[in-house]
């Protein structure tokens, strides 16, 4: 029950986090911005999330996952309620990067209570599930959301998730506890050895980070996390539905169902990549994650090298292979599991979560600057050639991402002793 209500709440968070996926035209038109201006929602939210991983970390290893995810989900619902009425733009990103610090919290506090609560060697599945689970967060942000707020108003529909957050802040403190009534401190425990260690959360910001970065498997990690995700975070967060509906000319039936498809493909392709990622641990890179960038970088070019507006099947082709990326994005994680030591493994998954964050803010950005730069910045003069010229700018982040990941790999073969150095 403590974990079904976690999840849940991850759903929630899931859904606040991409609940402009759907309406960002609305938004542009309501705020009366140009498509820089608008990136930025997503861009300041983002980055208030990736900066606030450190503090969450320090705070749940203080205080555990209770406080932790009510305080988070309070701050989304907050921001909600102020996305809800706010009265100019700079009011609404404000309250976007209120929501991206409740964001922050709510994740690692379910994998805190995973934890604590379940027996450590059934804890990477109940991740996976979780993280499944937590998807449909995005179909609830790109269909019944904005079905309300076409149906009735901006406030209201964004007033009804800040009320459905309150809900949750409630009932995320009245269910979930730290850790079973017999233990007095946050552990993890294997029922099938008997050993006992104690839950740690904190990034070490001293010594930890740099013995970490100077791991090439840490780094090989980050660079996955960077070149995976970021395509699929730019299309699900802001620029999918605006450039399906004004520059592909479909219906916002059509784009939300297109946009469904990203997600149910995602969450298909993830059992298959984890198991996957387990058999091939000395082929991951090349077997699984440069393969899932070139997918995608093959199928955008195609999208927008087509003469005329793409087919819906190559719409669907599309998407699916931008849905391999967030299943290629956790293999990073497996990197960083097992090319650091115990101590240092939050360091390095902190490290690794950064780049994700990091590549899909600046692909946010880069594709609004683009929009601008062509005169194509409001919804009114958005174009299909100028959503492609703009969707190019993600190119030089997956050449960029690609070119470290085959550095990082050979160094990291070479440390293990898989392969030998060039002999000068």
């Amino acid at each position: 029950m403590i974990w079904g209500v976690g999840a849940a709440g991850y759903i929630l968070a899931i859904t606040n986090r991409t609940s402009l996926a759907a309406v960002g035209v609305d938004t542009a038109d309501r705020f009366h911005v140009d498509a820089s201006t608008l990136s930025m929602f997503a861009v300041l939210q983002l980055g208030v999330y990736g900066f606030m991983q450190i503090p969450v970390g320090v705070w749940l290893d203080r205080y555990g996952a209770r406080p932790i995810i009510t305080i988070g989900m309070l701050l989304m619902a907050v921001g909600q309620l102020v996305m809800a009425f706010s009265p100019n733009v700079g009011v609404a990103i404000a309250a976007r990067m209120l929501l991206g610090a409740g964001d922050a919290a709510v994740f690692p506090s379910v994998l805190r209570v995973i934890a604590t609560w379940f027996p450590a060697q059934r804890a990477p599945v109940m991740v996976q599930m979780t993280g499944i689970f937590g998807q449909l967060g995005q179909i609830i942000a790109i269909i019944p959301l904005a079905a309300l707020l076409h149906a009735t108003s901006w406030s209201v529909a964004f007033g009804s998730v800040a009320g459905l957050g309150l809900l949750f802040t409630v009932l995320l403190f009245a269910v979930i506890r730290n850790h079973p009534p017999d233990r007095e401190t946050d552990v993890s425990v294997d029922t099938d050895t008997g050993s006992i260690r104690v839950v740690t959360s904190a990034i070490d910001t001293r010594v930890g980070i740099r013995a970490a970065w100077s791991h090439p498997g840490t780094r090989l990690a980050f660079w996955s996390h960077f070149t995976t995700p970021f395509a699929g975070t730019a299309f699900i967060m802001l620029w999918g539905i605006p450039f399906l509906t004004a520059g592909e000319g479909r219906t916002q039936a059509e784009a939300a169902l297109i946009t469904t498809v990203l997600v149910l493909s995602g969450i298909v392709i993830g059992p298959f990549m984890g198991a996957l990622s387990s058999r091939l641990p000395h082929m991951r890179s090349r077997a699984l994650v440069l393969p899932t960038v070139a997918v995608q970088m093959i199928a955008w070019l195609v999208v927008i090298a087509w003469p005329e507006p793409a087919p819906l099947w190559l719409l669907l082709v599309l998407v699916i292979a931008l849905a391999t990326g967030g299943p290629a994005s956790m293999i990073a994680f497996d990197h960083a599991r097992t090319h650091n030591p115990s101590h240092r493994l939050s360091t390095a998954t902190g490290i690794t979560n950064s780049g994700g964050f990091l590549a899909g803010l600046i692909a946010i950005f880069l594709i609004g600057l683009a929009l601008d730069l062509q005169g194509a910045g409001t919804p009114a003069t958005f174009t299909l050639e100028a959503f492609r010229f703009a969707f190019l700018t993600q190119v030089p982040l997956w050449l960029v991402g690609g070119f470290f990941i085959v550095l990082e790999r050979k160094r990291t073969r070479i440390r293990l002793g898989l392969d030998q150095p060039k002999r000068r």
